[in-house]
C-alpha cells in the first residue's frame, strides 16, 4: 500500500462521472466536511480493506445516491494523485433508480450540469473540468 507524506497509508478512493446525455452529475461537499469542504466533486468514497475498486464503487453509489451499477469492467478513465490519496475515476452511463442525496452528511446537495454550466463552479480538483469536458465532446448523444 502506498505510504503518504504523513506516513499513513493513502486514502484509495473510487469515483464515478455519471453521465447522463450532455449532463453529469456532481455532488457538493458539505462546508462542515475535514477534506474538501465546500466544493462540488464526483460521488464515490474509500475502498475498504479486501475490497475490490469496482465493487465499492457499486457500493458507495448505492450508499450516497441509491442507485446500482453494473461493477465496471474495464480501467479507469482517469485518476488523481495527492499526498494522502489515490483516486480512481470511472465513466458511468447505465445504472438503475434515480440519484438522490441520500447521504446529507456528505453532501449537502447533488445535481445535473450541462457542459456551459461547469465553468462557473468551485470543483474539488483542477483537473476534473478538463475531463469533463472531455467526456461530453466524446460522448456526445
Amino acid at each position: 500500500m502506498p505510504i503518504s507524506v504523513n506516513d499513513s497509508p493513502k486514502a484509495h478512493i473510487v469515483t464515478a462521472l455519471l453521465r447522463d446525455g450532455n449532463r453529469i452529475l456532481l455532488c457538493h461537499r458539505s462546508p462542515r466536511r475535514l477534506r474538501y469542504p465546500d466544493v462540488w466533486d464526483l460521488p464515490g468514497g474509500h475502498v475498504e480493506p479486501g475490497e475490490q475498486p469496482g465493487a465499492a464503487l457499486a457500493r458507495e453509489l448505492r450508499e450516497e445516491l441509491g442507485i446500482d451499477i453494473a461493477v465496471p469492467a474495464g480501467p479507469p478513465l482517469g485518476e488523481v494523485r495527492g499526498d494522502t490519496f489515490d483516486m480512481q475515476i470511472w465513466l458511468i452511463e447505465t445504472w438503475t433508480g434515480s440519484p438522490a442525496n441520500i447521504a446529507p452528511e456528505e453532501h449537502d446537495a447533488i445535481a445535473w450540469f450541462t457542459e456551459d454550466a461547469l465553468e462557473a463552479l468551485s470543483l474539488a480538483h483542477d483537473g476534473h473540468l478538463a475531463m469533463f469536458r472531455k467526456v461530453l465532446a466524446e460522448h456526445r448523444p
